[in-house]
């Protein structure tokens, strides 16, 4: 399974948030929409991703509270990014080894969505329940 099948099941809503955005208006949005993370756009380019990780070392750093803050000053500038043509458990490796939650899936500089260890543990286990099916199929078709 590839991550592009992952996207096509997710669907194609992605939300995101300037780097002159608030973050606390960052924080409504993802609680909002029950969201970890948002991309960070400027002019439509990507340049950084917020996770609740970012959120919760500023809250910490700043006595708990968030304040004015920008988004811009909390950001992920770098984070680990993943293609559509990746394996998943390529895509899980590199999770696991980078303990990046969230990876945003770019196409020749395009963004098209955003994976999170979650959607890839439900990637995963629908596979698994799919083939354990074809297997005890086959098992009970088992010529004598």
């Amino acid at each position: 399974m590839q991550v592009k099948e992952i996207l096509r099941v997710k669907g194609n809503r992605l939300l995101s948030i300037e780097p002159s955005g608030r973050a606390a208006e960052a924080v409504k949005t993802m609680t909002e929409e029950n969201l970890g993370s948002l991309v960070v756009l400027d002019r439509g380019r990507m340049v950084g991703v917020l996770t609740f990780r970012e959120i919760l070392g500023a809250l910490a750093s700043r006595g708990g509270t968030l304040g004015d803050v920008l988004v811009r000053d909390i950001m992920s500038r770098d984070p680990v990014t993943t293609t559509p043509d990746m394996e998943v458990n390529d895509l899980r490796r590199t999770m696991l080894e980078s303990g990046a939650r969230y990876l945003p899936v770019l196409q020749d500089d395009k963004l098209l969505g955003v994976i999170s260890f979650r959607d890839v543990a439900k990637a995963v286990l629908e596979e698994q329940d799919f083939e354990n099916k074809m297997l005890k199929g086959y098992i009970k078709n088992w010529p004598a």
